[in-house]
Parts: C-alpha cells; structure tokens; sequence
C-alpha cells in the first residue's frame, strides 16, 4: 500500500498505538475551545448585547453540542491526522480533501498570530511593559509552544495538563472574588440593543467555542479514541460552556455598563474584590491561555501538514512523521513560518488584529461546513453521530453569510487547491507519454 493510500484509511489494528490519556486529552480540548475568549469576550459582549449576552452564551453553547458531538464521532471512529481533510477526501474527493487542508494550514493559522499578540498586549497593559516590547513578548508565546510541540504531542499534552489546570484556577478564583459584587438591577433593561445586539454576540462566541476540530488531527495519539475522545469532548463542552456563562453572567451584574469600557475585564473583575494579587493573576491567565491555545494549535497543524503532503498536496519531504506517535518536526518549521508571516503581516499593517481574526474565522466556518457535509455520508446512519451531523450540517452551512467579505480568502485558498489538482493531472499525463 502507498503512503498516500495509507493515509486515507482509519488506522489498523496493528498500527502503533496513541499515549495520550484522559487527562492530557482533556486539557488539549479544553485548551482548544476555551483559547483567548476569555480573555476579550465577556466585555465586547456585554458592550454588543448588554445583560441578554448571556442568552449569548447559552445559545452557543447549545449550537455547538451537534457539532462538537459530530467531530467526536468522526475521531473516535476514524482517528486519522489529516482530521476534516481526510474526512473530505473519503467522501467528497482529493479537490474538496486539499481545500479544506489548506483552508485549515494557511487560513485558520492567521489565528497563530492574532493569539500571540493578544496574550502579549494583555500583559502588557496589566504588567505596564512598553507596547515597542509587545513583539518580543508575542514572539515568546509562539517560541516555547513551539519547542514543546518539537519533543511531541505527549509532551505537549501534559504540559497542556498544567497551563489548563492553572487556566482553570485562575477563572474561578476571579469569579469568585468579584461575585460578592453582582447586584440584580444591572440586568435591567435586559434587551438594551435588542435582539440585532444578542446576534452580534453570538458571532463573537463562535470565535470561543470554535477549536472542536483541532481533536481530529491528533486522534492517533490517544491510546483508546473511541473511549476518551467523547468523554473529553463532553467534559470539555460542560467546563468550557459552565465557564463562560458564570463569567458572563458575572461580568454583567458585577461591573454592569463599564464591562465593556476596558480592555481587561478579569482585571476589572478581580479588583472588585479588592484582590492585591490580581494584575498578577490576570497576567497569568492571559500567558496560560496564549501559551495554551499555541500549543495545541501547533500539534494539529504540523499533522494536518505532514497528512496533507503524505497524500500529495505539499512536498513529500514533509510527510516524515505523519504516524501515529512520530513527531512531524518538518511540518511544525512549515507551521512556524505561516504563522511568521502572518505576524509580520500584522506588525507591518499596524497591528490592527481584525482583519485576521476574520481570515481566521472565516477559513474555520467553510471547514466546519465541508467537514459536516461529509461527516453526514461518512457516520453509520440512524446512530447519535449521524443525527448530530445533519443537524450541524444545517447550522454550518447557514454561518457562512456570517463571514462576509472575509470569505475571500478561503475562496482563493480553494482556487489553490483546483489549480494543484490541474497540474498534477497534467504532470501525470505527461510522464504516461
């Protein structure tokens, strides 16, 4: 069998084995979904929708189930490190396979950036370092995930274990602190920018819970995917919706119409409490989150790559450590420099991080579209996965208005991919005669 053709199909029973257990797992999804929203959210939110942001919250949360429960079934029944691109390819063919590995390799990494440089101004304005460090301070965040992911994904999960662990510690001891402060007349006017505004929110909450995927290019490296992933998955999804909607519904009654005064809302949160420790605490949450979402962003991307060139659409030197267990280092340097030049990118244009957060959204909402497309004809039918698949079909399909002009860009990545196809053909043709 080829290599390309080994790709394409579920592991066997004899290839070697995953290391990563429960808890790595669940710190890797956690880190995934969780990412820099906690850090930015809970105040752009409550500035868009008021208190209704917590409807916000709650509606996400239950539009994500179908679709963290479909990629759940996927990586459990087929754990396979080219994740939706491989999916595609069983179902709707290489074209469709090499659009959406590219959207995800090059569109959604724009987001590798965009972290970067959020966790660095966070602490920034909290520690009150000079913004000319800022890049330095971002490059930081993109360095240490980097040589962790450089040992391998068990590295990269236990230290995911701890930074997840810390996260979580972090978010509950703000909550705390500030509770004593929620009072109940800052829910009122509940509605104050009507419903257009709680619609506004839950675009910005599609940011927080997007990450499900990110499980489907390392689902080899579980030791027992069918067990752990759907438990990680749903305690990921408890955690990570309970989370934001405590620290919603907190930010709300606690700091009422200033939530989204600021830029640092666990800061403000924090100080209600009159806490000593909390520029530090908040700057330890902003590193965590950055570092975290960093490293497990990386894993992914260097398995998509090594898959994606195991099956043709990179150069083949780049597939070395595409199975189960192997660590894709050439990959990693290929993910290292887009990211690279998505942050000069940004330095070079200003510094201004929306344009890319749109790239990155937009690549990630024709991934979720196309991969549920072909979950629902690749998932046994009359089973829970299959029902979860049509429905996030739906739901996927209809967000891609959502994106906007940004959708320009995963248009052109898809043009990429129709044009790698043609030349291929045509090199094949011609070697025949």
């Amino acid at each position: 069998m080829s290599i390309r053709e080994s790709t394409l199909r579920a592991p066997s029973s004899g290839a070697p084995a995953g290391r990563l257990g429960l808890g790595p797992g669940i710190a890797l999804y956690l880190a995934s979904v969780l990412g820099t929203g906690l850090l930015v959210l809970p105040g752009l939110a409550a500035r868009a929708a008021g208190p209704a942001s917590i409807l916000s919250v709650a509606i996400v949360t239950l539009l994500a189930i179908p679709l963290a429960g479909t990629f759940a079934a996927l990586a459990a029944r087929h754990p396979d490190p080219g994740g939706v691109a491989s999916y595609v390819r069983r179902t709707l063919g290489p074209t469709a396979a090499r659009a959406a590995g590219y959207w995800f390799m090059f569109g959604v990494a724009a987001g590798g950036a965009v972290v970067a440089m959020l966790g660095a101004r966070y602490i920034a304005t909290i520690v009150g370092i000079d913004a000319g460090m800022v890049p330095l301070l971002a490059l930081a965040f993109l360095a240490l995930p980097f040589v962790a992911n450089l040992f391998g994904v068990r590295v990269a999960g236990w230290l995911q274990l701890v930074l997840t662990a810390l996260l979580m510690a972090v978010v509950v001891t703000v909550i705390a602190v500030a509770a004593p402060a929620v009072q109940p007349a800052r829910f009122e006017p509940f509605l104050p920018h009507g419903w257009g505004g709680v619609g506004t929110a839950v675009v910005m909450f599609v940011w927080a819970f997007a990450g499900w995927e990110v499980g489907t290019h390392i689902s080899g490296e579980f030791r027992d995917p069918r067990r752990t992933i759907p438990i990680a998955t749903a305690v990921t999804l408890a955690l990570s919706g309970a989370s934001y909607l405590v620290l919603q519904v907190v930010t709300v009654g606690a700091l009422g119409s200033r939530a989204g005064e600021g830029d640092v809302v666990l800061l403000d949160l924090a100080s209600l409490g009159g806490l000593s420790a909390a520029p530090a605490l908040v700057g330890a949450a902003a590193g965590i989150v950055a570092l975290g979402v960093m490293n497990v962003y990386l894993a992914a991307f260097a398995k998509l790559g090594a898959s994606l060139a195991s099956a043709g659409d990179l150069p083949a030197p780049l597939a070395k450590g595409v199975g189960n267990g192997e660590v894709p280092r050439r990959a990693l340097l290929l993910t290292g420099a887009i990211i690279l030049v998505y942050f000069t990118i940004v330095l070079v244009t200003g510094g201004d991080l929306q344009p890319f957060i749109l790239i990155h959204t937009a690549s990630m909402v024709a991934i979720y579209a196309l991969g549920m497309v072909a979950a629902v004809r690749l998932l046994p039918r009359r089973t829970l996965g299959h029902r979860l698949a049509v429905v996030a079909a739906v739901l996927t399909v209809a967000m891609l208005p959502l994106a906007g002009a940004a959708l320009i860009v995963p248009v052109l990545l898809a043009g990429a991919a129709v044009l790698v196809g043609v030349v291929r053909g045509r090199m094949r043709q011609t070697s025949r005669s």
